[in-house]
């Protein structure tokens, strides 16, 4: 049973990563923040689209998860997209 921390949730990280909007062609800059609420981590993904069209997701990871997502190269950036 995840229960919720007494403190709220936690920005961990944030990063912007560059990516190419496939319909337009236009540079982007998609954004991930990983927080951490007690024992459970939540990423949130965002295309970089303007509001309306702006994609999101969030995503609930593991320990594990959270850890590789940190540790990604730059290269690596924007991978829990897939």
């Amino acid at each position: 049973m995840n229960v919720a921390s007494p403190n709220g949730m936690r920005l961990i990280c944030k990063r912007r990563v560059p990516c190419l909007d496939s319909e337009s062609l236009k540079l982007r800059q998609a954004k991930e923040a990983l927080f951490r609420d007690g024992n459970r981590y939540v990423l949130y993904l965002t295309d970089g689209a303007p509001h309306p069209s702006c994609k999101e997701r969030v995503i609930s990871l593991t320990s594990r998860e959270a850890l590789l997502w940190l540790n990604e190269s730059q290269n690596e950036a924007g991978s829990f997209w897939e």
